[in-house]
């Protein structure tokens, strides 16, 4: 467990995680000894890729210790807030909410969720030096520590460590904090996957570099200008901003985003009616850009338009351009009406000119890079305050509607959601919403960091007296957790509103209840005490240290090894009672940490084995500290063994976790 990981981390250099890539799929060009024969690599690539000796990249002190901080695993440990989690509306609800570092949080998610998350939405701090980012990093790397694993000199593995101890808000030290945290987001995408971070001016250029650098430039989907509805900087003597930005990567540079509803506006072009609905008609010639014949040569061909005149694509003065179909799809579209002619005057000349048909049902439009037309900070802001009783308990909080048009565009309706900044949960609030709006299922999957609240601070005071005044801990996270309560509450009460006066069935045909509710995790790191009794813990000792199972607890092992394993964070395993002994069971693994086990206890599961067909876990996960007694060790060991040679052919593995 964590003696296992900080064992790990010591052999992690910052490019560990490249070269474990490399080693999947290039086995053949690493030696006997673990080198990397670069010269066997370009042989392998150089057909296929257009290699250079001069590119093009950020630079930034920093850049390599973040990319060290992605590659060592986390000491934390994953604890359930157990009560909260049984509550009839959360127990079997699959969305998440953890409590904790978000490089840590990440970390975690991707052992079960790697290649799962569809969208991404983040809102990092701004760097605008009122926000309040400040650099800060409890990682106890030396000198020569660093020297090593950076592969640096000393002044700059020095100057790298001031930057992580003196708590710096300097361009350097932003992008060292997010380029870690964004190359492990771009790992948990799908390949279809999404993701959209809010930036402003102060560090918009810098961020899109950096992303360039993770998600590579082709996969840029485009920028984003958003009204906030308020000017600042009018103070200063330069000018004013009334926007924020939207950057959009994806994993597939192919990648479609949904359309989004037309407007009131949109909507005045579908004046034609016919017996299928309303419908508007753009020409088919081709203008604009690549409208040339030689652009696209298969899309220039003669049509007969109603005179039974042979017609061409020409633009004014006789330019040849192109239809904006193909000659067969013209043709089926002819077939199935939907092409309508209207005379235009050329050169003086009325002549037939083609026309097709757009019908309104189920139309959208694409998404502009101008998002003009939504509410700003200041009705977000007012909106949050209605959720809690009139009080302004954060600052700066996204739009719903925002991120719901953020989550339409970018995913369909069991999609899984991110967001590993998720302050005030605007993210999560909007996807209930959302889901309740268009039936959708989709899933979120929240991320704050537990920053303690100070009632001397005056941005914090008002935050801080509500959490006390409802006996919660005053702690950033629980605005977070009170507020997806209370938009649960609201939305909940929506429903009711329109049940009045339907009957059951047709209300549940229009508006099935979704889940609206969260298990709440928190990320907790073993504290100084207990790291030092993992060190000195005698694995050849005769008496199990209990201690260290309470300092942990029995439900944080069981679901970061649920986690770890892959299963995610939202399963119950199994309870199973071996000879009065509790174990753990999930699909292919049973987990054995309390310290009581007996050899009656090893009868009874290999009775489970043997009895029953559909019990055949191929892991036996122990708590190592729980079982230092060799013999007890050996036992399982041994029966194991006995087991996968018997008649059943099974191949179960016994793993030991310290």
């Amino acid at each position: 467990m964590i003696q296992d990981i900080l064992n790990q981390n010591e052999g992690i250099n910052f490019n560990s995680r490249q070269m474990a890539l490399l080693k999947e799929h290039f086995p053949t060009c690493f030696n006997v000894d673990g080198s990397f024969d670069i010269a066997r690599f370009l042989g392998e690539v150089k057909d296929q890729a257009n290699i250079v000796h001069e590119g093009y990249e950020l630079k930034f002190l920093g850049k390599s210790y973040a990319k060290l901080l992605a590659s060592t695993d986390t000491t934390t440990i994953i604890k359930p807030e157990e009560v909260h989690n049984n509550l009839p509306e959360n127990f079997n609800s699959e969305n998440i909410y953890i409590s904790g570092d978000n490089l840590d949080g990440l970390k975690h998610l991707l052992k079960s969720y790697q290649n799962s998350i569809k969208c991404i939405y983040i809102d990092p701090p701004y760097n605008t030096g009122s926000d309040g980012f400040v650099y800060q990093d409890n990682f106890n790397y030396t000198l020569d520590s660093l020297q090593e694993k950076l592969n640096v000199t000393e002044e700059e593995a020095s100057r790298i460590l001031e930057l992580t101890n003196r708590g710096s808000a300097s361009h350097s030290a932003w992008l060292l904090f997010m380029y870690s945290r964004l190359l492990l987001a771009r790992d948990i995408l799908t390949d279809n996957g999404v993701i959209f971070i809010s930036i402003d001016d102060n560090e918009q250029a810098n961020l899109k570099l950096l992303c360039d650098d993770v998600f590579g430039e082709e996969n840029f989907l485009g920028c984003i200008a958003r009204t906030t509805g308020q000017t600042t900087g009018q103070d200063s003597g330069g000018l004013g901003s009334s926007f924020d930005y939207l950057l959009v990567y994806s994993r597939n540079p192919n990648l479609e985003l949904n359309g989004i509803e037309l407007t009131e506006h949109d909507l005045k072009r579908f004046e034609n009616e016919d017996d299928r609905g309303k419908y508007a008609y753009d020409q088919m010639r081709k203008t604009g850009s690549n409208d040339r014949r030689e652009d696209r040569p298969n899309m220039y061909y003669a049509i007969t338009d109603p005179d039974g005149k042979e017609l061409f694509p020409a633009g004014p003065g006789g330019y040849e351009s192109c239809w904006r179909i193909e000659k067969k799809r013209y043709e089926r579209l002819v077939e199935e009406n939907f092409i309508i002619w209207k005379k235009a005057k050329k050169d003086g000349t009325d002549i037939w000119w083609p026309y097709i048909k757009y019908y309104l049902e189920g139309r959208t439009k694409r998404p502009s890079p101008l998002w003009d037309d939504l509410d700003g900070n200041k009705k977000a802001a007012r909106d949050l305050r209605s959720l809690f009783d009139g009080k302004k308990v954060f600052d700066f909080t996204k739009p719903v509607d925002l991120i719901k048009r953020i989550i339409s565009i970018a995913t369909d309706f069991n999609d899984l959601i991110i967001d590993f900044f998720s302050g005030s949960a605007t993210t999560a609030h909007a996807i209930m919403q959302l889901n309740q709006e268009d039936g959708g299922n989709r899933k979120f999957i929240a991320v704050q960091l537990p920053e303690v609240l100070r009632e001397d601070d005056a941005s914090q005071k008002i935050a801080y007296e509500f959490l006390k005044d409802n006996n919660l801990p005053t702690t950033l996270d629980y605005i977070g957790i009170e507020r997806i309560k209370r938009a649960a509450i609201t939305i909940k009460a929506k429903q009711i509103e329109k049940k009045k006066g339907k009957t059951e069935d047709l209300f549940e045909r229009e508006v099935m209840p979704k889940d609206l509710g969260f298990k709440h995790y928190t990320l907790v790191e073993p504290n100084k005490n207990t790291l030092d009794r993992l060190e000195t813990f005698d694995k050849a000792g005769l008496l199990a240290d209990k201690t260290i199972l309470d300092d942990f607890g029995k439900s944080a092992i069981l679901a970061t090894w649920l986690n770890a394993d892959g299963y995610g964070l939202t399963v119950t395993a199994q309870i199973i009672d071996l000879a009065g002994y509790t174990a753990y069971y999930f699909q292919k693994h049973i987990y054995l940490i309390d310290p009581s086990f007996t050899l009656e206890s090893m009868k009874a599961l290999l009775s489970y084995y043997d009895t029953n067909g559909a019990f055949n876990p191929e892991n036996v996960v122990i708590f190592g500290y729980s079982f230092p007694d060799w013999s007890i060790s050996e036992m399982i060991d041994k029966n194991l063994r006995i087991l996968n040679d018997s008649e059943k052919n099974l191949k179960i593995n016994y793993i030991v976790r310290y």
